[in-house]
């Protein structure tokens, strides 16, 4: 699923980003990387997705966040022994 594809206050682990390669380059920058948690704080109106990434917000627009690819994060520490 693409970073698009999230819910709000939802944090997810990056696995994939399909940007042109100056594009992939920055966000790795910015510390978006294969692995990274990422949390969707806000969607805008104006199409801005406004993320948590290492402890840093920042907002993308919709075409850079439907190339990057994302799973849910498996909750830790909930087992029902």
């Amino acid at each position: 699923m693409t970073l698009l594809d999230g819910k709000r206050r939802s944090t997810y682990r990056v696995t994939d980003m399909k940007e042109p390669l100056d594009t992939e380059r920055r966000l790795e920058a910015l510390g978006l990387t294969q692995g990274t948690p990422i949390t969707i704080l806000n969607y805008k109106r104006r199409g801005a997705v406004i993320v948590k990434v290492r402890g840093t917000r920042f907002a993308m627009g919709r075409e850079i966040a439907a190339g990057i690819l994302v799973e849910e994060m498996e909750s830790e520490g909930h087992t029902n022994e």
